[in-house]
């Protein structure tokens, strides 16, 4: 019975300090998207890098390595949002800072160029956060408004880092609405959208992989 009680006094302690760690990494998880979310909005791109994770720099690599070597047929095979990045980033970009960057470099450069708008971020917050050992997801509000979407987040080298690519999925999806809903064909929309973005019609080279230029 003593054995007993010793353990309930233990755990009853314990209670209050689990709380407080977890309260602690959930403000952690939000810090890391304001964080992110200033950076944005101040046009910092080191800054807004440092606070995303592996996988998001394994996307932007992944983008960057279709950039260089896909040609037509695989670029217009790829998903709506992989398929504007590719086309934006042959428009925008040199082929010599195509040639010598990284999938990190390359997002910095997505971030200063505004091609990571800042209407991204600039209504949204973290919501209620749950964490679950090195993985965090945070209610996505808009306009303080709760939506049924979520933010992602990994807990590297002891930081808490935002996943971009874990709302990918949806914002393909309302990607692909905004095009049915113009009634334009894909690569027109997508085309027409650089123009207006980027100020410069896009011309065919866009369509050739930057090895081939």
């Amino acid at each position: 019975m003593k054995h007993f009680f010793r353990i309930t006094f233990l755990l009853l302690l314990l209670i209050p300090m689990l709380t407080v760690a977890q309260q602690t990494e959930e403000k952690q998880v939000k810090k890391t998207f304001d964080d992110y979310k200033s950076a944005i909005l101040n046009d910092k791109g080191e800054e807004a890098v440092e606070q995303v994770d592996t996988k998001t720099i394994a996307y932007y690599g992944s983008i960057l390595e279709k950039v260089k070597t896909a040609d037509s047929l695989q670029v217009d095979k790829s998903t709506l949002m992989d398929k504007l990045m590719i086309l934006i980033i042959r428009h925008r970009i040199s082929k010599e800072e195509i040639m010598t960057t990284n999938g990190k470099q390359l997002l910095v450069t997505a971030i200063k160029m505004g091609m990571v708008g800042k209407s991204s971020v600039m209504n949204n917050e973290v919501g209620a956060v749950k964490v679950n050992g090195n993985f965090a997801s945070g209610e996505l509000l808009v306009r303080g408004q709760k939506t049924p979407l979520a933010f992602e987040f990994h807990k590297e080298s002891g930081a808490w880092k935002l996943d971009l690519t874990a709302l990918f999925p949806a914002g393909e999806a309302a990607f692909r609405q905004m095009v049915k809903q113009s009634g334009e064909p894909e690569n027109g929309y997508l085309l027409s959208l650089i123009e207006v973005t980027s100020g410069k019609d896009p011309g065919p080279e866009v369509w050739v992989s930057t090895n081939q230029r």
